[in-house]
């Protein structure tokens, strides 16, 4: 197959690679987990259900018996939980080749983490901008080091609200949730304009899954759920997919030899919502450098986690 057809089999073989992916216990975040350790990867599954993904950690082992698989408890919208996640991590693993930034909400009301933050914010960008600083070292020492950003289509739809980024003046399910993916997608490309300053041999990307179902899907409002009934696949085929197809440009980003730093990953068919994984364009507004940097600034702020690269070219 080419690199517009791309599939699993596509990806570099993950022996002595070590990958961590965030709320891998089901839906997309499992058939990440699930693909890096196919190809042979250590795969670290970092979740807030510990027995969910035990049962997730059996599951894969099914798929790939000699895989090393591991578990350990992560709550991404709480700063302390990413704190002591990120501090077992480091105890057990020198080197981190791959980081992939899965676990999301989309909340239908206003929430607010244990850290005072906007749920949807905290937990889709904050949090993960606070992991993957804590284990920047770790990403860096690698020979070949991704960190892969699962950001989501409706960004095109957001806005960076700096004047109420809390949205504490207006909250709406739909704007919450694509300023969120919106903000991880800024950030993505700070990270990979910073790690090019470092001369780093890391390497920052997105991707996201298109139309699949998953949990968020299946929770939004009563119309749209019967997009998991089995008996009306033959409709919803046409612009749903399901986990395992979502997962390819995820693990494209995490395994295609060819892949670069900056690129964004996407379903290839249609409106981007099903098929092989292929690069996408992002919003123009993602791509505003003096927006990523303030917000950048924002995140350090509100995070207390410093990344110890340089500020990028002016």
């Amino acid at each position: 197959m080419d690199a517009a057809h791309w599939s699993l089999e596509q990806g570099a073989p993950q022996a002595g690679r070590t990958a961590v992916v965030t709320g891998a216990n089901t839906g997309v975040g499992l058939e990440v987990a699930r693909g890096l350790a196919v190809l042979g990867a250590t795969v670290v599954l970092a979740c807030r259900n510990s027995a969910a993904a035990a049962q997730a950690r059996s599951d894969i082992r099914r798929s790939a018996p000699e895989a090393r698989v591991e578990v350990v408890h992560l709550d991404v919208s709480d700063l302390t939980s990413v704190r002591a996640c990120a501090d077992v991590l480091r105890a057990g693993y020198p080197v981190i080749d791959i980081l992939v930034n899965n676990a999301g909400v989309m909340h239908q009301s206003r929430q607010v983490t244990p850290d005072g933050f906007e749920g949807d914010l905290g937990t889709n960008f904050l949090g993960p901008f606070a992991l993957t600083g804590l284990l920047l070292d770790r990403l860096r020492a690698s020979p070949a080091g991704r960190i892969v950003a699962v950001s989501s289509k409706t960004h095109r739809s957001g806005r960076i609200a700096f004047e109420d980024l809390q949205s504490e003046k207006v909250f709406t399910m739909a704007k919450a949730y694509a300023q969120s993916k919106l903000a991880q997608l800024m950030a993505t490309y700070e990270l990979q304009r910073r790690l090019e300053s470092a001369g780093s041999a890391a390497i920052a990307l997105a991707a996201h899954p298109g139309g699949t179902r998953t949990s968020i899907l299946r929770e939004q409002p009563g119309a749209i759920r019967w997009v998991f009934d089995s008996r009306f696949r033959y409709l919803t085929g046409w612009f749903t997919q399901g986990p395992a197809q979502g997962a390819l440009p995820m693990l494209r980003a995490a395994t295609d030899p060819a892949a670069t730093g900056g690129q964004f990953y996407g379903p290839g068919g249609r409106f981007e919502q099903i098929g092989p994984p292929v690069p996408v364009r992002a919003a123009a507004r993602a791509l505003d450098v003096d927006a990523q940097r303030r917000l950048w600034a924002i995140a350090e702020e509100f995070t207390g986690v410093t990344y110890s690269l340089p500020g990028g070219p002016a």
